[in-house]
């Protein structure tokens, strides 16, 4: 059997006609002689009725402090609820079509609620279904453990479920609907003039996931590497090919040398970052202080990114709301501290960076000609990154779109 498996976020079902509108793909997919697997997330966003966000501030107002498994249990109803309505309008065009949870669709996780991990698929009865000629439809985010506990999977936790799923089926292709048209250069509320990548390599898209961008969830992308599943990033809202997300010698195959023509494969960021500074003395008791100074944050449970370590300085982030606990666990180590809060990381990723020249110098010459402070960097064979203010960020974005031509 041909499967693919079919994601929808909450935007797109979030009516009867975008209902309708996905069940058309489903059943096109159908035509084309693939076997459709759906996995959709819970109907809308936060304030519709069955969003996720909605039905734990309604809880909220009886215990703000539910415990983790109850949680669980109430963040697993929407995707119920979008799951149920979706089998039902299949059902209702004359197409087969039955409804599972996770549990029902064998995805076994680990015991962690709210940021379970998934340890198992066993999709029978999938197959069973499929083989019979229905679209099995599958509740995204969720799984039950081995003692019959339901969990969820945390962030992104439906592209997750597909992937899994996808990997499990041996599924010809994962596709990932979303309201944009594909994985894009750039966020296209900051650079008008972005565009939507045909092919990006698996490596690529779990960087600039990592670094901000939304459209897909780095786990799901590892998670489908691993077997080599490609997934597509596509439009719920029209009909374009998306991009596809894929091995390097797929999304370059017939090519020549092009890794060297796309340095740079897109721009994104990270806002609500303070930096913090600190001077630890040079030689050996500098060296010390800073040993202690990393122990001292990590028992305080404050994660700290974008590290660059001096030999009299050390430089980092932290979440704007981790700045003040970071801040007075330094100083009652006996650390004097500067920080800034307000900052953004911004980055530029690509596989064709590796062992090519003056990247560094092409974007440091973007950022600062545009008059715009670098507070930061960094750099690892696929991304480099620059702190800077957040009110000069969307400026940063733009300058390093237009410096690597990613419009054209």
């Amino acid at each position: 059997m041909k499967f693919l498996v079919l994601k929808f976020g909450g935007t797109s079902l979030v009516s009867s006609e975008l209902r309708e509108r996905v069940a058309g793909k489903v059943i096109a997919a159908k035509d084309e002689g693939y076997s459709p697997v759906v996995v959709v997330s819970a109907i809308g966003r936060q304030g519709d009725p069955y969003a996720t966000d909605t039905l734990i501030n309604l809880v909220k107002q009886a215990n703000r402090e539910l415990p983790g498994r109850e949680m669980d249990m109430l963040m697993s109803c929407g995707e119920i609820i979008s799951g149920v309505i979706m089998a039902a309008t299949l059902q209702n065009t004359g197409c087969p079509a039955v409804f599972m949870t996770g549990a029902q669709a064998g995805i076994t996780t680990d015991n962690k609620h709210s940021e379970a991990r998934i340890l198992k698929v066993q999709p029978n009865n999938i197959i069973k279904y499929a083989q019979e000629g229905y679209v099995v439809v599958v509740a995204g985010f969720q799984g039950v453990t081995e003692h019959g506990e339901t969990t969820t999977l945390g962030r992104g936790g439906s592209d997750t479920t597909a992937a899994a799923l996808g990997v499990a089926l041996n599924a010809v292709y994962v596709d990932i609907y979303t309201d944009v048209e594909g994985i894009m250069t750039a966020d296209p509320r900051i650079v008008s003039e972005a565009k939507a990548l045909a092919a990006i390599t698996y490596d690529e898209i779990c960087h600039l996931a990592h670094e901000g961008a939304k459209v897909v969830h780095p786990r799901a992308v590892e998670i489908a590497m691993q077997k080599g599943v490609p997934l597509r990033v596509r439009s719920a809202f029209s009909d374009g090919p998306g991009t596809l997300v894929t091995s390097s010698g797929e999304v370059y195959k017939g090519s020549i040398d092009i890794t060297r023509d796309r340095i740079i494969t897109g721009i994104t960021y990270i806002s609500g970052i303070a930096q913090i500074k600190v001077n630890t003395g040079a030689g050996v008791e500098g060296f010390k202080k800073q040993r202690r100074m990393f122990r001292s944050l990590a028992l305080a449970g404050v994660s700290i990114d974008f590290i660059n370590i001096l030999p009299e300085v050390i430089l980092f982030t932290v979440q704007d709301d981790m700045a003040e606990k970071a801040i007075e666990v330094l100083e009652n180590a006996g650390y004097a501290a500067e920080v800034i809060t307000g900052c953004a990381k911004v980055s530029a990723v690509g596989a064709g960076m590796s062992g090519v020249p003056g990247v560094i110098a092409d974007i440091v010459e973007a950022i600062t000609k545009n008059d715009i402070q670098i507070l930061q960097c960094n750099d690892s064979h696929t991304t480099v990154w620059v702190l800077v203010r957040r009110e000069e960020m969307e400026n940063a974005v733009r300058a390093l779109h237009k410096q690597f031509k990613l419009a054209h």
